[in-house]
């Protein structure tokens, strides 16, 4: 890799075990190739949230995306790693295509629903593969 250059490998982070195995591949990239790992984490609200008498305030749906991250890199990786964390608005798969912009590699985890779900949820996985700007990695 060109020593002028920064190497940065984006992965998806929810806190489920598909996301952590893709943190463990990413850590273990980027010991090899000397690139340095921003976990994202989306959050967005639910599709029938109501302001009035809703479940959570709006600022707990942040915090809680937050808290998964940071549970989740500090098990996988130990708190001094130095996993750079970012914790965005939106729908998962758009936001990691907007944070993999101008990164050497993305990776994300597969759910490994089948094709009945993956027709009727939507695979975010399948969306970055279709529409990343870089290489993929789907870890399962």
């Amino acid at each position: 890799m060109d020593s002028t250059t920064e190497h940065v490998i984006v992965v998806g982070v929810d806190g489920s075990e598909p996301s952590r195995a893709a943190l463990r591949w990413a850590l273990r990239q980027a010991r090899l190739t000397g690139a340095r790992v921003r976990a994202v984490a989306a959050w967005e609200y639910p599709a029938f949230y109501s302001w009035e008498g809703g479940p959570m305030p709006p600022d707990d749906f942040q915090d809680a995306a937050r808290r998964n991250l940071d549970e989740a890199v500090d098990e996988v990786a130990g708190a001094a790693a130095g996993v750079e964390r970012s914790v965005v608005q939106g729908h998962s798969a758009q936001a990691l295509l907007e944070a993999a912009s101008g990164a050497d590699l993305l990776v994300v985890g597969s759910r490994g629903h089948g094709s009945f779900y993956r027709t009727l949820l939507g695979s975010v996985s399948q969306r970055c593969a279709v529409h990343a700007k870089c290489p993929v990695v789907i870890v399962r």
